[in-house]
């Protein structure tokens, strides 16, 4: 008799040995794609934004704000004339203003995603992520992947060192064209984000270009980001193209960047 552990994919020693990697890496790939599709899920928005915030603490109105944002949109896109659910909302998963995104979703009687990692101190998927819809992930880059794979926009409220990694993974891929469509930015909070990153002394130094800039906007309340939202998305209803935000490993598109920088930037 074949015992499981003489049969590859069964053998846990060897899934988790150096070995074994592929298979991990691939298996984050596929495990969320067939899920994700089994859904129905066409798009998504993407909310990040720090996981220290409380709906009680310091920053609790930002909390709410995340939570009446992801709220407003849930209620916007259950009825929308779709055969496919758009623009589901997508965190990554944890405590804070990931947390606050899927409650508005929830409380909204929506569908929402959670991309958990697990870390040695931190990151509990909250409770308020749809069960079929939550993931969780080993490797930082296979979720990096998902985050940026459906996304029609993506918004970010303050954060810390993982909020500002996210955002300048995104923001790298829109300037350097390696992605086959725009994922525009909506920053929350344009005080914070004016105090934490000089973006203006960036293009007066040279290090980004002018154009650059309108990769992202900057938003201070719920309502603002909804209507920016709707702006963005409601041109897509009539795409039925595949979402998927593919790799350029050549030449980009033009057409791209004519769409993305003849977007103006938010005063």
């Amino acid at each position: 008799m074949t015992r499981h552990e003489d049969i590859a994919y069964q053998d846990l020693e060897f899934l988790e040995s150096d070995a074994g990697r592929p298979l991990r890496i691939l298996s984050e790939y596929l495990k969320p794609l067939a899920a994700l599709n089994d859904a129905g899920i066409q798009d998504t928005v993407v909310f990040f934004g720090s996981a220290r915030l409380s709906e009680s603490g310091n920053q609790a109105h930002l909390y709410e704000a995340a939570r009446t944002l992801a709220n407003d949109l849930t209620h916007w896109s259950m009825n929308l004339p779709c055969q496919t659910r758009r623009f589901i909302v997508c965190s990554g998963g944890g405590g804070g203003i990931m947390e606050a995104a899927n409650r508005g979703a929830a409380e909204a009687g929506g569908h929402s995603i959670g991309l958990n990692i697990g870390l040695p101190h931190e990151q509990h998927p909250n409770a308020f992520i749809s069960d079929e819809l939550g993931f969780e992930f080993r490797y930082f880059f296979m979720r990096k992947l998902w985050f940026a794979y459906l996304a029609r926009a993506i918004v970010v409220f303050p954060g810390g060192f993982g909020t500002l990694d996210e955002l300048f993974e995104i923001l790298t891929l829109s300037q350097t064209r390696k992605l086959s469509r725009p994922i525009p930015v909506l920053l929350y909070d344009s005080h914070f984000w004016r105090e934490v990153i000089n973006f203006e002394a960036l293009r007066r130094h040279g290090m980004i270009s002018e154009s650059d800039l309108n990769y992202f906007q900057m938003v201070d309340h719920p309502h603002q980001a909804f209507s920016a939202l709707k702006t963005i998305l409601t041109p897509l209803l009539d795409d039925t193209s595949s979402s998927l935000a593919r790799s350029l490993c050549c030449d980009a598109d033009k057409d791209m960047t004519s769409s993305v920088h003849s977007r103006g930037k938010s005063a």
